[in-house]
């Protein structure tokens, strides 16, 4: 029998004062009962000597202090895990919004996971195809891999996000594949757009899916990535499946995770964020990867909006840390209509080399990456130039370097979100677009590479 107490000291908010407890801990679990027999649920923020701090997960509208009364149950959040889950959308603390039945669980997984021992866990190496050209041909993701996506306000990750997760596969591999999307803080128009997405593309029956919505509780905000990342943990090392988790929209957990610091009137650290950011940032992201002796794996791609565009923020300077490398989406580029709008110099897989060449994806990849990559540089640089001197002052080398970087934008980067291309049609496309320039010019690509794969356009010899 759980014991109740009726000692409830004061309200504040979405904070809730309880005296003279015992046995407590942080982060169990609550309920509060209100007189007429309503049942509100709550979490141990802070326990200090018979004092304990928790914060409700609903509104503390209609609580009476005198007739309350609370009881703790001796554990923390916990998600019930089932294969049932895939198809199926839940809210920031594992209720099923769907219409569905409740799933039956194989077990209840405490929301936090097990650290990963580093000993036992494998180096990513395998190849999955995203059908973004600009991801799965230059910054390359790996299976196992944590690879953010750097955004602004405003700009089409959303749909960046939702392509990814309809299109993104492990090539020449017969084990299961799944996603893990879990929406943050979002308004309910972009949870119905995530939602009939998957669900007009089919994508939803591998899919499981957490929403949590801008006006839900911070707390619950807070608990919403773990979700996804425990049942993600289940089905990747329980189930040996091949899962992709996508966490959208990190920006607005970390102001959740500011709001309810702040309640607790912790000293703040930059920007206000609390001093621990970079850890708690660090307990979701190290949940990704593979393990020795596992079949299954785990690849992250976190999605975050960088405040007034700022890759110093604190939010995007402590993922950047954290992860291996970033997916940068331009203004510049949305403003022009490339979907989508990759901004692939400063974007970074670091991962990428281990992911490519032959067996993996075609022999050329590396080759031809390291020149469109080089190409693409020099052509903006002529561009530049082009825009301070004018075009008279461009070299006709200079020109077909800005007409390449014009083309490359248009062709490579830009897709739409429909399009899923395979490797080998990104290949070709880079191929193609090579052949603008001089083959004098392609000095990254080995002799046989050229002989074998550049096309007949190219005429441009010199």
């Amino acid at each position: 029998m759980l014991k109740e107490y009726r000692t409830i000291s004061e309200v504040a908010g979405p904070l809730m004062l309880v005296k003279h407890v015992e046995n407590v801990k942080f982060g169990e679990l609550g309920e509060i009962e209100l007189g007429n027999g309503e049942i509100r649920r709550c979490q141990v923020l802070e326990i200090n000597g018979e004092n304990a701090m928790v914060q409700l997960f609903e509104s503390a509208a209609g609580i009476n202090v005198a007739e309350s009364k609370v009881r703790f149950l001796g554990k923390g959040i916990e998600l019930p895990v089932s294969e049932d889950m895939l198809g199926r959308v839940f809210d920031g603390i594992g209720r099923p919004i769907d219409d569905g039945p409740n799933i039956i669980p194989e077990s209840r997984l405490d929301i936090n996971g097990l650290p990963m021992n580093p000993a036992a866990r494998n180096y990513p190496s395998e190849f999955i195809q995203t059908g973004v050209s600009a991801i799965d041909g230059l910054n390359t993701l790996v299976r196992g891999q944590k690879l953010p996506i750097f955004s602004g306000s405003g700009l089409p990750h959303a749909q960046l996000a939702a392509q990814i997760a309809r299109q993104a596969k492990v090539l020449g591999t017969d084990s299961k594949f799944a996603v893990v999307f879990a929406a943050i803080g979002i308004t309910f128009e972009e949870a119905d757009y995530f939602i009939s997405d998957f669900k007009r593309t089919g994508a939803i029956d591998r899919a499981v899916i957490f929403i949590n919505l801008a006006d839900d509780p911070a707390i619950e905000r807070i608990s919403t990535p773990r979700m996804a990342l425990t049942a993600a943990e289940y089905l990747a090392f329980e189930k040996d499946m091949h899962v992709l988790v996508i966490l959208t929209d990190i920006t607005n957990y970390a102001e959740a995770l500011r709001e309810v610091s702040a309640a607790r009137k912790e000293v703040p650290g930059r920007r206000g964020y609390p001093g621990y950011l970079y850890t708690d940032l660090a307990t979701l992201y190290e949940r990704a990867g593979r393990q020795v002796s596992k079949e299954g794996s785990i690849t992250l791609i976190p999605i975050l909006t960088m405040p007034e565009d700022d890759k110093t923020h604190p939010i995007p300077d402590l993922t950047g840390y954290i992860t291996e490398g970033q997916i940068i989406l331009s203004r510049e580029l949305d403003r022009k209509g490339v979907t989508p709008p990759v901004d692939v110099l400063p974007s970074l897989s670091r991962l990428k080399d281990k992911g490519i060449g032959t067996g993996k994806t075609r022999e050329d990849h590396a080759d031809t990456m390291n020149q469109l990559f080089a190409a693409y540089a020099k052509g903006k640089e002529a561009k530049e130039l082009a825009v301070i001197l004018g075009d008279a002052a461009l070299s006709d080398i200079d020109k077909l370097y800005a007409k390449f970087a014009d083309a490359f934008e248009k062709e490579y980067v830009s897709q739409g979100f429909e399009t899923n291309r395979t490797i080998e049609e990104t290949l070709s496309i880079g191929w193609k677009l090579l052949s603008i320039l001089p083959k004098g010019e392609l000095k990254r690509i080995r002799d046989e590479f050229l002989d074998k794969y550049l096309p007949e356009a190219s005429d441009n010899e010199q």
